[in-house]
């Protein structure tokens, strides 16, 4: 194995620890609602508590890799998520379960924030983009296979056996980060501890027009996968349904479009400009969104008709996703895990308020899902077109002239390793 196919695992796997808490946890709902004896606003809770930790510690773990580096971070985020896990699996009562929860929240969102800025600090401009399209193709293994195993263990275990997975999964990763995993950040390079230069820092990235428009642009549109992904629950068993174990007629095609776009993207990425694969992206996405709508307006939802806009729509997110990324962070080279952690704070923001309030007042119907998915996806595109308007994305001709001055060929990247 190269070491680029290496790092890309490494780094696809450490992005997979957030979804697969997320997405096995889905069908484990109701039988945690029934054994604690809590309403369904409460379970929702659980999903939420843990959403907007994760979105509060991704806020801070690109700063702190960037000062003391990237390996050491994702080391003790996954220490304290295997200990958060356990305490989830030994859970007596409810308020630990939620208090687990949220600590899992808090150590999950390491592995994804510093593993886009080791893209950045190992790759650039067009290598860059592939690598960062292949993590999301990986990556999108997770939530295909979470539900349908997080299913499967209810009905041969527990729920508690969701957790005891999730804890041999992080245990398993953990070694491997430690054997394989190199530190990509020299001492010499970061930045140091101070907090009147990280508030500065911070200032100086939130306040950047163009940055907040392109991570809103992420973030809204990733906000329609997210609606549904918190609306799982009640979308496959009372409005398809289906029963425990059918959680893949949903999942299967919304992460089969996924990784088919996350493929894609990277492939064409060296051949057309950010703002020609944005744009192909986006008349998917319209595309997809149109044929939802239409489709509930006038029948009952019933699979596969209900679910194959779903995936139409997750190709059109994967397809966007590594460009306006890749995009925002290039505005910020020097502190690239800072802008890492901004973005990811705002996508998972987003996220955590889509499924843990918007998703409990659509959920009851599937238009309502399908009206909510075109809100955010207009909502998405005049965020990338203020960021166009403010910054415009340099064209391919361009991106190879900035990658050749900074003596850092696309395709010779790797040897940085």
């Amino acid at each position: 194995m190269t070491q680029t196919l290496r790092l890309t695992f490494i780094l696809a796997a450490l992005s997979m620890v957030g979804p697969l808490a997320i997405d096995t946890y889905l069908p484990a709902m109701p039988a945690i609602r029934d054994q604690f004896g809590i309403s369904e606003f409460w379970i929702q809770q659980s999903l939420s508590g843990f959403l907007f930790a994760f979105a509060a510690m991704m806020l801070i773990y690109g700063t702190l890799s960037d000062s003391f580096g990237r390996r050491r971070v994702i080391l003790v985020s996954l220490v304290i998520y295997i200990l958060a896990s356990i305490g989830v699996a030994l859970s007596p009562n409810y308020p630990t379960l939620l208090v687990m929860r949220v600590l899992q929240g808090l150590a999950a969102g390491a592995g994804s924030v510093v593993g886009r800025a080791i893209v950045q600090d190992v790759f650039s401009g067009v290598q860059a983009q592939k690598v960062m399209s292949q993590i999301m193709m990986v990556f999108g293994l997770a939530p295909a296979i979470a539900p349908v195993l997080g299913g499967w263990m209810l009905v041969f275990f527990s729920w508690r056996g969701v957790f005891w997975f999730l804890t041999l999964f992080a245990t398993v990763l953990t070694f491997v980060v430690w054997r394989a995993l190199p530190e990509s950040l020299p001492v010499a390079q970061r930045t140091p501890l101070r907090l009147g230069l990280i508030l500065g820092n911070y200032w100086r990235v939130g306040k950047n027009p163009a940055f907040i428009a392109l991570s809103m642009a992420v973030g809204l549109s990733f906000g329609g996968f997210s609606l549904y992904i918190g609306s799982a629950a009640q979308f496959v068993t009372h409005i398809l349904g289906l029963g425990e174990t059918s959680y893949a007629w949903m999942f299967i095609p919304m992460i089969g479009g996924f990784m088919l776009g996350s493929a894609l993207s990277g492939r064409y990425a060296a051949h057309h400009s950010t703002r020609r694969l944005v744009a192909f992206g986006y008349t998917v996405m319209i595309v997809a969104t149109a044929l939802n709508v239409g489709y509930n307006s006038f029948f009952p939802a019933v699979v596969p008709w209900a679910v194959l806009p779903l995936g139409v729509y997750s190709f059109g997110v994967a397809f966007t996703t590594p460009a306006i990324t890749l995009r925002a962070l290039e505005l910020f080279p020097a502190n690239r895990g800072l802008a890492s952690s901004m973005l990811s704070f705002g996508q998972m923001m987003i996220f955590a308020l889509a499924s843990g309030f918007l998703a409990p007042v659509l959920f009851d119907s599937a238009l309502h899902l399908a009206l909510g998915v075109a809100g955010l996806l207009v909502a998405s595109m005049a965020m990338w077109t203020l960021a166009q308007k403010i910054a415009p994305a340099p064209s391919l001709a361009e991106r190879a002239a900035q990658d050749e001055s900074r003596g850092l060929p696309g395709e010779e990247a790797g040897a940085r390793l």
